[in-house]
């Protein structure tokens, strides 16, 4: 979209996505090695950059997941041009992309005020932990591609407010990564990524029936990465989950609003672990 005075709003290319991943980098996200191109496969026209005088200085990912759900992330404007209405401009861009849908978002909780404006309602808080694991082997765990996708895609799906098929093939895939799931008398009970990050690795998704499946999944999550320093990020409604990561000695070092502009979506909560990504859900 031109709008005549030097700025425009289009779609990213995929490989523009890789800027995005960049800058936030630069905000101190560490965000994976390999992000971008996963992130592109969740919805390739649900990445949004905003050009002023030809220089791209804001972007934004407003993915849409299916027809009822869409996420928004990678909210970003380029330190020097901040405070001149470039970030709402791509914002709003976003926003008309995604439509009627319900929208989550994953927002530092002094936000919440502003995306109150926008229709979100806060639903839970997520909370950061990092810390070193001393990782082991668990005999109940294989790897995730050795399961029949559409088995991992549905245990997915209980745990995620949409089917993204394209995404989690690429999450499982993804190269510095390892993707491990726990089956159960052939039923998924579980399964888990860990991805190399700028600094250190983080596990997610850790979805999982029982505090006991995803005790062994997370460990032999962070088994495959030794020494270390690995991040989870786990809701706070699901007080299993901080309890895993508490009793590993990993301690707290962020939170985030998880906030909707509709209900908060019926998903197996007691089932997440560990969240897959505040850029995307």
């Amino acid at each position: 979209m031109d709008t005549g005075d030097g700025w425009v709003v289009r779609r990213m290319s995929a490989d523009e996505v890789g800027l995005a991943v960049e800058w936030a980098a630069q905000e101190g996200w560490n965000p994976g090695w390999h992000d971008a191109a996963c992130f592109w496969e969740a919805d390739p026209d649900g990445f949004f950059v905003g050009v002023w005088r030809g220089e791209p200085v804001a972007c934004l990912a407003a993915v849409a997941y299916d027809e009822c759900f869409g996420f928004i992330g990678l909210y970003i404007v380029k330190p020097g041009f901040r405070g001149k209405g470039f970030g709402m401009r791509v914002w709003q861009h976003g926003m008309r992309y995604l439509g009627d849908r319900n929208v989550g978002l994953d927002g530092v909780l002094a936000q919440q005020a502003n995306y109150r404006k926008s229709g979100f309602q806060l639903a839970y808080r997520n909370i950061r932990y990092q810390g070193r694991v001393q990782g082991i082997g668990c005999a109940q765990v294989t790897e995730a591609e050795g399961v029949p996708f559409e088995q991992l895609l549905a245990y997915d799906r209980q745990c995620f407010p949409a089917a993204r098929e394209r995404f989690v093939r690429a999450w499982i895939a993804q190269p510095d990564a390892v993707a491990l799931a726990t089956v159960d008398e052939g039923r998924v009970a579980g399964y888990g990524v860990v991805r190399r990050c700028q600094a250190g690795c983080k596990i997610g998704p850790l979805f999982a029936d029982d505090e006991c499946v995803a005790t062994g999944l997370f460990r032999a999550l962070a088994a495959s990465m030794p020494g270390e320093v690995v991040v989870l990020d786990v809701p706070e409604t699901n007080p299993a989950a901080v309890a895993l990561a508490e009793r590993h000695g990993m301690t707290s070092v962020f939170e985030t609003a998880r906030m909707y502009t509709k209900e908060t979506p019926a998903i197996a909560i007691e089932r997440v672990f560990g969240v897959t990504s505040f850029e995307l859900g």
